[in-house]
């Protein structure tokens, strides 16, 4: 049974969970099986490399850096595009224009792969041997860990699946093509290289293709590469070396056309596409286990060593000393099971479903638990820029009118802002110039700016948008002004002009409007506004408002000049873009969000390194960066053109002093990520689009947007941001050093109670031949003891320090030489309080009352020690005695449960208990209370350390 891909290249990874889950035993064979099902953990990869197809069989040939003869004569075809049945023939060669599978397997199959591993068909063997010996109970506990795993790993393989998926509807699914000379509409997926398409405004780009007519064409490619903008797209020839967002003569599948028309000729169909590469990059890709996985699975062959020793050590020790064989191997046995933290499984689900919930409440929809701890051990975040540091929303920041710079308040498309000059705000009204520019800004425009359900946006070109919302901002709004100006005419712009013009008819005469590059503009105007009255330019104006646009463009602003013209007479459209009066410049940016300058900022604090990877420009990259504070001293920005002529070697050599990566493609990074983490890094990577996807699933945690992130990028991440914020990722990375921090927490407090019970069992054996302790005692304390107290640690909120701290080392696991230290010193103190009240209580009392003290000082001292590690090292006072509520009521039913077994007659035979008076219990108390004060000190003995 397998899943293959279409071409072969392609893997599937089905990624096999197991749960691991303890089964509360009693004594004897149906403890065996408990130890038995605690050591089933694995995971398994499947995969199938056989395919129908190659990448190979789809050149690679550069199409980009030909002439249209040449590109045409390549692919054997024309302006007339191929014949039906050369589409035929071709269409057997190269196959559909699709991002297929081969065979997908079936949910039932996929359902029955999850119960194939050695080790659940051993826990099955064992669920089946525990029923014939009766062990009914047990027989079902084994067989639930058995189903909810197979059904977790099953949920785990199906979304694998859903990836590719998403790639397959990102297709267009009817397309223009131009075949026996004529042209008809078909099916997208039986386009063949060679055939001629037609593309219109707002047609998505069915295949790969090489344009060889563009009329002001200008195709949305943010989801591929991440360009903030349009493309506005040429036929002419473009230098081989260029990169996919630089190829301004190529339009790819999954992109769209937003605005003007063209023709190109298909150069490339299904998984020969960019699109195609990306789908097989998502296939290659492995998941690599996350710290959590790996600590945990540490502590387990840790915990697994410890049990067998245990187990011998005892069992011989007791048969040495004198007891029944049988009867020490039960001891052994139950004293295994104390060792083992029974509830650490249950913990963990508890810590990460909690985080979980308490992290959609802050816009973070985690798709994968584990996920959750991940970002706690986050050392590096690499981010998109466009629509994750920014809001995707382009915005009019600077005004150049009457030799004077004016800021502009505000961002995004809400129409709210001000004019500012020399900290004074300015009213359109009062400064003409100023207001013949916002009526450009409307007028020369075919972007509508609207409000739907209180939310502002625009319908049209982002460009065109910010100026749309900027003349509103002076209250000049397009659908009024309309009402009372006619548009008569208009040149609209082209990539060759590089300017746009409208002509308008007004109460007062005609007016053209126009509005382009600074340069052009400039050369078609002879007159300037100056406060209000048109002037002949004065002697190096030009070459000033030329050096003031460099000033602008160095900030990453996109500038635009304006200008216009009356017409005194008639008017001709021919004389229209000729001896105008320039009006002014606007410089305009994509603005960082508000709320990331501050996350980033707290990052820092928490030692966790921001990265941006944009497909954009590097200057505006590198600007952006430098507002929201990402590049310090001695950072460095890199190019793709400089990462490909970088080796492995020399990229890991700088890797780690890269704040920007700028017009980079989704193979650059992959490279990116993959050097990091041989650095030792914990890497978390944010994307929205097509071409994030990859390094999305290659990150040790992939974010994408809830928003503007595409199905491809959703599919392939481990965690969703549901308002697209990047501030989100904070709350995210605090819930999963704080999940960490309690399961930690948890071991830390379980850990004491475990090594005190076996130095108890084993000193008293040793030293007196007695047991203070008999083994359905060992039992119910690591019943009450596991059971409530953890699960209440598992909710405690974060430290208020806790984003102060640098993340942990990926290699640090759950133990650590501090845990050892504190396991093994409260374990020897609980063990010191035990065995002294054990040989102080045999003096005036029987075995019963001796055992049933120390039985119950062991449950009061675990209960101080619940309190001692709700931190693991700020004081019980710094956090505040009362402030987890659930610990409080999980402490008093755990005490209540002891009280049921000493003062309930008919539990006093089972547990060997009799009742105590208040002057036991009044010298239990203060034995068990030194657990906490102990802590408490110690605590305060570090904090002075550091």
């Amino acid at each position: 049974m397998g899943y293959r891909l279409y071409p072969s290249c392609l893997n599937a990874q089905y990624y096999k969970k197991r749960c691991e889950k303890g089964v509360t035993a009693g004594q004897g064979k149906s403890i065996i099986i408990f130890i038995l099902c605690r050591a089933n953990s694995f995971s398994n990869n499947i995969r199938n490399n056989k395919g129908i197809q190659t990448l190979e069989n789809f050149k690679q040939t550069n199409y980009h850096n030909q002439d249209i003869e040449s590109v045409l004569n390549s692919l054997g075809t024309s302006t007339g595009g191929i014949t039906e049945q050369e589409a035929a023939t071709r269409l057997n060669t190269y196959g559909l224009n699709e991002i297929i599978e081969e065979r997908k397997i079936s949910r039932l199959e996929m359902l029955i792969s999850q119960f194939t591993g050695f080790l659940i068909i051993i826990l099955i063997a064992a669920a089946v041997i525990s029923a014939l010996l009766g062990e009914t109970a047990d027989s079902i506990i084994i067989l639930l860990i058995v189903i909810l795993s197979g059904v977790l790993g099953f949920f785990q393989d199906y979304r694998a699946q859903k990836a590719i998926e998403a790639l397959k509807q990102m297709a267009a699914p009817t397309a223009r093509v131009v075949r026996n000379a004529g042209t008809s509409v078909i099916r997208a997926s039986r386009i063949v290289p060679g055939d001629i398409i037609i593309l219109q405004t707002g047609d998505g780009i069915p295949a790969d293709s090489r344009l060889i007519e563009s009329f002001n064409l200008k195709i949305d490619e943010a989801s591929l590469t991440g360009e903030s903008t349009p493309v506005p797209k040429i036929i002419d020839t473009i230098a081989e070396e260029e990169l996919v967002a630089d190829r301004k003569n190529m339009v790819y599948m999954g992109t769209s056309v937003s605005y003007g028309r063209g023709k190109a000729v298909v150069t490339a169909t299904g998984m020969g596409t960019e699109l195609g590469r990306i789908a097989g990059m998502l296939g290659k890709i492995e998941r690599e286990k996350t710290p959590l996985q790996l600590s945990l699975d540490r502590f387990g062959v840790w915990i697994g060593i410890i049990t067998i020793i245990i187990v011998a050590i005892v069992s011989i020790l007791g048969v040495l000393c004198g007891f029944d064989v049988i009867e020490m191997f039960i001891w052994g046995v139950a004293l295994s099971v104390a060792a083992i933290p029974e509830a650490l499984p249950a913990v963990v689900t508890v810590c990460l479903a909690l985080g979980v919930r308490r992290m959609v409440k802050r816009h973070a929809l985690v798709r994968k638990l584990p996920s959750v701890e991940t970002l706690g051990a986050t050392t590096i975040i690499c981010s998109d820029k466009t629509g994750t540091l920014t809001r995707d929303e382009m915005t009019v920041r600077n005004i150049y009118v009457d030799g004077k710079m004016f800021e502009v308040t505000g961002s995004g498309y809400e129409p709210v802002g001000n004019f500012i000059n020399d900290d004074l705000k300015i009213k359109p009204e009062e400064n003409t110039t100023l207001g013949n520019l916002l009526i450009i800004s409307a007028l020369c425009n075919d972007c509508e700016l609207v409000n739907e359900n209180s939310t502002w946006n625009i319908k049209g070109d982002p460009t065109e948008g910010a100026l749309n919302v900027l003349a509103a901002k002076g209250g000049i709004h397009k659908q009024e002004m309309e009402k009372i100006h006619r548009r008569i005419d208009e040149i609209p712009f082209s990539s060759e002009r590089k300017m746009m013009t409208t002509i308008y008819s007004r109460p007062d005469g005609v007016y053209a409007y126009s509005k382009g590059a600074p340069e052009v503009i400039l050369n078609s105007c002879t007159q300037i506004f100056r406060d209000g009255s048109i002037v002949e330019f004065g002697t190096g104006e030009k070459d000033h408002i030329l050096e003031v646009v460099k000033t602008m463009a160095s900030k990453a602003q996109r500038v635009l000049a304006f200008s216009q013209k009356p017409f005194k007479d008639s008017f001709s459209v021919h004389d229209a873009e000729k001896e105008m009066v320039f009006v002014g410049l606007v410089g305009m940016i994509d603005p960082p969000r508000e709320e990331v300058k501050k996350a980033i900022a707290t990052c820092h604090r928490a030692g966790i390194k921001t990265v941006m990877i944009t497909g954009d420009h590097q200057l505006t990259g590198c600007a952006v960066a430098k507002e929201l504070g990402l590049s310090g001293k001695g950072e460095i920005t890199l190019t793709g053109a400089e990462l490909d002529s970088m080796d492995d070697k020399e990229l890991l050599e700088i890797v780690e002093n890269v704040s920007v990566y700028a017009r980079v493609s989704p193979a650059h990074k992959m490279r990116i990520i993959d050097a990091l983490k041989k650095k030792g890094h914990v890497v978390a990577m944010t994307g929205d689009g097509v071409n994030d996807a990859p390094a999305l699933k290659a990150a040790d945690i992939g974010i994408s947007m809830g928003i503007t992130g595409t199905a491809v990028s959703k599919e392939a991440s481990d965690m969703i941001l549901t308002d697209d914020n990047f501030a989100s990722i904070v709350s995210a990375i605090e819930e999963g050093r704080n999940i960490f921090k309690n399961i930690k927490n948890f071991v830390l407090y379980g850990l004491g109670c475990h090594i005190g019970e076996v130095l108890i069992v084993l000193i008293a054996m040793l030293a007196w031949q007695e047991l203070p302790l008999i083994a359905i005692q060992i039992l119910w304390i690591n019943l009450i003891t596991d059971g409530l107290p953890p699960m209440a640690l598992s909710v405690e909120p974060p430290d208020k320090a806790l984003m102060m701290q640098p993340p942990r080392r990926k290699e640090e696991g759950i133990i650590t030489k501090r845990l050892i230290f504190y396991g093994l010193a409260v374990g020897a103190l609980i063990a010191l309080q035990a065995l002294l009240l054990f040989r102080w209580s045999l003096v005036d009392a029987d075995i019963l009352k001796a055992r049933t003290m120390v039985f119950t000082l062991i449950v009061i001292s675990m209960m101080f020690n619940a309190f001692n590690w709700r931190s693991e090292r700020l004081s019980l006072l710094d956090i505040g005695i009362f402030s987890n509520r659930t610990l409080l009521y999980a402490v008093g039913s755990t005490l209540l449960l002891q009280l049921l077994v000493i003062y309930t007659p008919m539990l006093n035979g089972p547990f060997n208990t009799v009742p105590l008076g208040l002057a036991d219990w009044g010298i239990i108390m203060l034995l068990a209370s030194t657990t906490l004060i102990f802590v408490e000190a110690a605590k305060f003995v570090e904090s002075k350390r550091l």
